[in-house]
């Protein structure tokens, strides 16, 4: 039996309003993978944020017991020091340092004391990237390689420090399919040749077959299931413990019928910001109907969120022609605001950078793009705003202590509500949600869903750009094919499959060698 290296015991925590963790205990045996499993805002992340150092002894009630010895953490520097090394799901590395200087960061090698000695620690880092599998110069600038290879960097930063303990907080929500699957890989060979113990936060319950030892579920802050897993693993058992219910159909069905076409693209042509000679879209031309889900697939890179862009407002690239129309009459995307003021709605991929303010209320970011909505006379309705966005908790069911909650203490899944509710009150004819359900729990994502199908049942149109290709099998009445900015080809309801899918990629990539 594997000797307990990590022991949380009656862990709580309280933000102004909402009890995060109540009570909670955790067991993590030394050399496994431990999976912690919750819906947003179950306290997850919250949990590791305590053992991590983020949030100090004495901000908290509990104990921690490393390998025997209980501590109390002043700073993340004292949970490093005791072999924790903690991998968050915005990476903390710097874009513009080599990848050597962010894996030796803040514990440079030196020579005579104070001077970096930058042969050793090329070295060292070379050696570092051989045991994550990466084959990268060490002096490569760390924002020209891909985010999932940036994931790889964090875990070689992490084993230069001596870890004993490693922590992952959605490490694959960014990543495709190959990727996700190298990193764990990479943390089963970790745990077999170095017998790291790892604790891995995520909300795709499929990636955990395999690879996870133990599951413990937390919901609504409070410890409900730990079990090792043996044989097959039961994501029905999980969800179950997560909601607090049987979820019998991941997908919600959809009885609505789409009627005419209601939203037209042609002949969109786009080229790269900082490169008027690289066209990035060609020729694109596609069209939702009313009360109607069309997806939007391809591989990473193959520029769905490029187009869906360079339609909203013109926000992405340059030299950009063709022509939008809704209902048949052609719109100004010209701003973000003449799009906003069409009828077109975006919720971006990147909510935390590009779709809330963070610093600011949940009220604040709902009525934020509709501000005109509340004003009369140079003076907004703080009454209106008021009843608005408290209308929109309870139909969204966000988990806030109130309208006045700042949106950065709220889950990833909530604040994913408050941005889809900003775009809902603008009371849009066309809506664009790029990668609606990343890094949100399986609960959360059904509601999105129903919200989706309650949007295209008031006669809206919805595109829908996601990466999980379940997901856009499930919910699309049509998909269109992209690949290298160009659509690649259209399928109707019934034959979308994941084949068929791959099978218009591969033939756009053939037609584009013939040509040249």
């Amino acid at each position: 039996m594997r000797q307990i290296i990590l022991s949380m015991r009656n862990i709580t925590k309280v933000f102004p309003g909402v009890v995060a963790l109540d009570d909670v205990n955790l067991d993590v045996a030394e050399g496994e993978i431990h999976a912690l499993v919750g819906e947003n805002g179950a306290g997850k992340s919250t949990l590791m944020n305590v053992l991590g150092g983020v949030y100090p002894f004495g901000t908290y009630k509990g104990e921690i017991v490393i390998s025997g010895e209980p501590c109390r953490f002043r700073n993340i520097r004292d949970s490093e020091d005791k072999g924790i090394a903690f991998i968050h799901q915005e990476l903390a590395l710097s874009p513009y340092l080599s990848i050597a200087e962010n894996i030796f960061m803040n514990h440079e090698t030196t020579k005579f004391k104070y001077v970096i000695d930058w042969q050793e620690t090329n070295r060292r880092a070379q050696e570092y990237l051989k045991t994550v599998g990466l084959s990268e110069d060490p002096q490569t600038i760390v924002s020209s390689v891909s985010v999932g290879k940036q994931q790889l960097v964090e875990i070689a930063k992490a084993l230069s420090k001596q870890c004993r303990l490693l922590i992952l907080d959605e490490p694959t929500a960014a990543l495709n399919e190959e990727e996700s699957k190298n990193l764990l890989n990479l943390l089963i060979t970790l745990k077999k040749e170095q017998n790291l113990t790892s604790i891995l936060i995520s909300h795709k319950l499929h990636e955990l077959e395999g690879i996870a030892d133990t599951v413990t579920i937390l919901r609504d802050g409070k410890t409900i299931e730990s079990f090792k897993v043996e044989g097959s693993l039961s994501e029905d058992r999980i969800i179950k413990g997560m909601v607090g219910r049987e979820i019998v159909d991941r997908y919600p069905k959809r009885d609505t019928v789409p009627g005419p076409v209601h939203f037209e693209v042609r002949g969109l042509n786009a080229y790269h910001p900082l490169n008027d000679k690289r066209k990035i879209v060609n020729n694109v031309s596609f069209n939702i109907r009313k009360g109607e889900i069309v997806g939007f697939a391809g591989l990473m890179g193959a520029g769905r969120t490029e187009i869906a862009m360079a339609v909203f407002g013109r926000s992405y690239g340059q030299k950009i022609t063709g022509e939008i129309l809704i209902g048949g009459n052609p719109v100004n995307t010209g701003t973000v605001k003449s799009a906003i003021d069409g009828g077109i709605a975006y919720l971006t991929e990147d909510r935390k950078a590009q779709g809330l303010t963070l610093v600011h209320s949940v009220k604040q970011n709902m009525t934020l793009v509709n501000l005109k909505k509340y004003t009369k006379l140079a003076v907004i309705s703080g009454d209106h705003e008021i009843y608005e966005a408290e209308e929109y908790i309870k139909k969204l069911n966000i988990k806030a202590a109130g309208i006045d909650q700042i949106v950065t203490f709220l889950s990833g899944g909530n604040q994913q509500k408050v941005s889809l509710a900003k775009w809902i009150m603008t009371n849009a004819e066309v809506f664009i949600f790029d990668e609606p359900t990343r890094g949100i729990d399986v609960g959360a994502k059904y509601e999105i869903y129903q919200i989706m199908n309650q949007l295209v049942a008031e006669g809206k149109s919805i595109l829908f750009i996601s990466s999980d290709l379940t997901e856009i099998l499930s919910m699309s009445d049509r998909v269109y094919v992209v690949n290298t900015g160009e659509i690649a080809g259209e399928l109707q309801k019934s034959e979308i499959s994941q084949e068929s899918i791959m099978k218009c990629i591969m033939n756009h990539m053939n037609r584009g060698e013939n040509v040249g």
